[in-house]
């Protein structure tokens, strides 16, 4: 049995790559041969079965030219017509089956997602893989409302890769140590300059924390398409200098960084079950998210766009800093369920 996963693949090292990543070692620590190829806009040179091909034709060109017993597709965020388009590719190939795992757990409230019906392109597409896994189940729902058969339907949770282990030995950036130095208390966000990561109301709620805790800090991980607005209006704040809009963090960059800070913050206005919020509780870092109905245990919860829950629950994890207790273990289970899939569709 050979795999392909297709997918996000680091850098950067987000929730979905860690998932890809974990399963990739998981199976060939087995002995299963699995090979990679990474469908983001990140290159870097294809090596030791993982592959960064320049564009859409060398995607095709590799499945064209590879033999595989089992392609997986790992989606996140929305669903594209490119990805659509992929996966329609990937039918026609002699003798492999297809399984998809839709990683936005949220997409289904959306108002992409909340349009959805059995009729459209996507369920037509949806409804022709083998197998479905879905990370949560308003995720499984969202796939039968589209007309897929219930017993194609896998719901697994994404793999939470965390412990010292996951740390390894990625140093802070100079500036992001720098300005961690530099801050007390210090609040991280985790996430993409999207407009459901709610990056806008972080930045506003500083300016406020501040009033109370005036060295506060905020650093934000990671890049997307607003990053050019969002640059623009934090340039336009009197206490700019005090928010520092990284970019992209390594993995076990990302982690130290969160290991250290005081609040992580996860106000997004749909969410799944966001692996940064499991490995911030993991380090006993509080954190404040918006309640999506499936946060785990332990979790600070605001209404979703709130900007006064938002600084009332700060100010009370900051004015009583709670005992950093862990809450949140790794645990192989998710990738064993994968594989188990994997080896139903194999007989």
């Amino acid at each position: 049995m050979k795999i392909l996963q297709l997918g996000p693949y680091p850098p950067p090292h987000g929730g979905v790559q860690t998932h890809v990543v974990a399963l990739v070692d998981f199976l060939r620590q087995r002995g299963i041969p699995c090979d990679v190829v990474n469908l983001t806009r990140f290159k870097r040179a294809s090596e030791n079965g993982i592959y960064y091909p320049p564009n859409a034709l060398a995607v095709a060109s590799h499945l064209v030219s590879h033999r595989y017993d089992l392609i997986h597709l790992h989606v996140g965020g929305r669903i594209w017509p490119r990805q659509l388009a992929l996966a329609l590719a990937c039918f026609v190939l002699p003798d492999t089956r297809c399984i998809f795992t839709f990683h936005s757990g949220g997409y289904p409230s959306s108002p992409e997602g909340r349009t959805a019906h059995a009729r459209s392109l996507r369920a037509f597409v949806l409804r022709r893989f083998d197998a479905l896994i879905a990370v949560n189940e308003e995720i499984a729902q969202f796939f039968r409302n589209l007309g897929v058969e219930p017993q194609r339907i896998h719901v697994i949770s994404p793999y939470l890769g965390f412990g010292a282990s996951a740390l390894g030995d990625a140093p802070l950036p100079t500036k992001v140590s720098e300005f961690m130095a530099a801050h007390s208390p210090v609040l991280i966000s985790v996430g993409g300059l999207e407009p459901e990561y709610d990056v806008s109301l972080q930045m506003k709620a500083l300016g406020v924390i501040r009033t109370h805790h005036p060295k506060a800090g905020l650093l934000v991980a990671g890049s997307g398409s607003l990053e050019e607005a969002v640059r623009e209006e934090c340039s336009r704040l009197p206490y700019a200098e005090h928010i520092l809009l990284n970019g992209d963090l390594a993995h076990g960059a990302t982690l130290q960084a969160m290991q250290s800070s005081d609040i992580m913050l996860r106000t997004t206005w749909y969410d799944g079950d966001a692996i940064s919020v499991r490995e911030a509780l993991h380090f006993g870092v509080p954190v404040i998210a918006s309640d999506n109905g499936m946060r785990p245990e332990g979790t600070h919860l605001i209404p979703a766009r709130d900007l006064d829950a938002l600084v009332t629950a700060a100010k009370k994890i900051l004015d009583s800093p709670p005992r950093r207790i862990p809450v949140a273990s790794a645990s192989h289970r998710n990738l064993e369920e994968v594989l188990t899939v994997y080896q139903t569709l194999a007989k």
